[in-house]
């Protein structure tokens, strides 16, 4: 591994990440055909918390935030800091005060795949954060690790300068290369579902709407009464 701080990467640019923004994780993970979610254990520390930005990345030691540290110097306004560390741990790597560093620099929030702590402190300020592990446990400053490298957190390789869309649902990253057309399609997903929930909300069953029925009767679906009488429905 190298020992590296890679200083101003590219970033997806801000009107992208604006778009992104509107769309939440759920849209934009259909939108992206279904990948870039990281494993579901990656969950907010308090609710209501959601944040899109563009990815500044740390590889971190398991149980050491020296690196964190460093990126913080790296962070612009509209960033969001994303740690993976180069083994599993759940130590409390993150805080009130690193959070009150970011944020005077502008970061809209952080993804850690690993522990974080002062949990209160964290909600009261407005930092949202996604974490492995809530933990009170203490960490080191000792092994370097390195900054704006490629990283895997939470099983989904993240680029510096990638889009990250993180909300109750949990955490998406759109690579920067595909940022575009996943808004394109996004947006269009948003306009179709307004349609479709118009005409939910006025009692069309999505059995109809999206044509189930003869489908399932294909696939052996059989209505019965509760004697076991086979009845119309199909």
């Amino acid at each position: 591994m190298k020992t590296v701080c890679v200083c101003n990467p590219p970033r997806t640019e801000p009107a992208l990440v604006e778009r992104l923004a509107t769309l939440g994780v759920a849209t934009a993970h259909e939108a992206y055909g279904r990948i870039g979610l990281m494993k579901p254990y990656m969950r907010p520390i308090y609710t209501g918390a959601e944040a899109t930005g563009t990815a500044v990345t740390v590889l971190a030691q398991p149980g050491d935030n020296w690196m964190i540290h460093v990126a913080v110097e790296q962070c612009q306004p509209g960033d969001i800091l994303v740690v993976g560390c180069t083994a599993d741990n759940t130590d409390g790597m993150f805080g009130e005060l690193l959070a009150t560093s970011l944020k005077a620099r502008g970061v809209v929030g952080l993804v850690i795949d690993a522990g974080v702590r002062d949990v209160k402190g964290l909600r009261e300020m407005g930092f949202p954060v996604w974490s492995k592990a809530i933990s009170a446990k203490g960490t080191v400053k000792a092994t370097l690790g390195a900054v704006n490298v490629p990283i895997v957190c939470a099983g989904r390789v993240v680029e510096p300068g990638d889009v990250v869309i993180a909300d109750e649902d949990g955490v998406v990253v759109i690579a920067k290369a595909d940022a575009a057309e996943v808004a394109v399609k996004g947006e269009k997903r948003i306009a179709d579902e307004a349609g479709k929930r118009a005409k939910l909300a006025a009692g069309t069953l999505g059995l109809d709407m999206y044509n189930m029925r003869e489908p399932l009767a294909k696939a052996g679906l059989v209505y019965v009464d509760p004697d076991g009488r086979r009845i119309g429905h199909e």
